[in-house]
């Protein structure tokens, strides 16, 4: 059975992405903070036999090491780091919150490298799929605009480990992609973004479960469209 780890799995995309691997038979370990505050979560876990709820803090080293503690000896397919903060809107030069700023390192990118240390050997036992969830907004090429040096800085950092980790991992059948979900109506992205989360998480479904060896250490979006770093 595949084992598919996701964070952030209470809403938005990551409760999008926990019931489309539901619906596809796998075995899901759904991550967030809260998990029994989630209604949504617990509905499914009515539903689904291969659901289980995990409370896991990302910006929480201990809480990762336990987490890699209690999934110990489990082939992990796919870990889909999903979790993530965007932190304070209206962000320029001259006011920039180092509090902040070290919040998202911690939640965007020292978290999710973290959680894949914990779960190395179960990903690489399972010859697993690495899918870190990424924003253009990490793209240097595409920054035309400006601005936004706290996102797209810890993003950029993100997209760095992911390539280093296809590198690392590739000896072992290990494969890790960014991956851009899209501007997405979600409570990071607002009521005007352009996609609902079932259209971005279906992509993002499309994009993991097709990825070959070759795109591995790559930077896509939902539609599998190549982005620049």
């Amino acid at each position: 059975m595949t084992q598919v780890v996701i964070t952030g799995a209470n809403r938005g995309i990551g409760l999008a992405l926990t019931q489309l691997y539901l619906d596809a038979g796998c075995d899901v370990a759904a991550c967030c903070r809260h998990p029994d505050e989630s209604a949504a979560l617990h509905t499914l876990l009515e539903t689904y036999e291969g659901l289980e709820l995990f409370e896991l803090d990302i910006a929480s080293i201990d809480a990762i090491v336990s987490f890699g503690e209690a999934l110990a000896g489990r082939p992990i397919h796919r870990l889909i780091n999903n979790a993530g903060y965007y932190g304070p809107k209206g962000v320029s030069l001259g006011n920039t919150p180092e509090d902040e700023w070290q919040a998202m390192f911690s939640i965007n990118c020292i978290g999710p490298l973290k959680l894949v240390e914990s779960l190395t050997e179960g990903l690489c036992q399972g010859q697993g799929i690495i899918a870190n969830l990424s924003s253009k907004m990490g793209s240097m090429a595409d920054n035309s605009s400006g601005g936004a040096y706290l996102y797209r800085s810890v993003k950029a950092a993100q997209n760095a480990v992911t390539k280093s980790l296809a590198i690392d991992l590739a000896p072992y059948g290990v494969k890790a992609v960014a991956l851009h979900p899209g501007w997405v109506k979600t409570a990071m992205g607002g009521a005007n973004a352009l996609i609902d989360t079932y259209t971005s998480a279906a992509g993002l479904y499309r994009v993991i479960e097709g990825l070959t060896s070759a795109q591995s250490g790559g930077f896509f979006d939902y539609q599998g469209n190549i982005i620049p770093w």
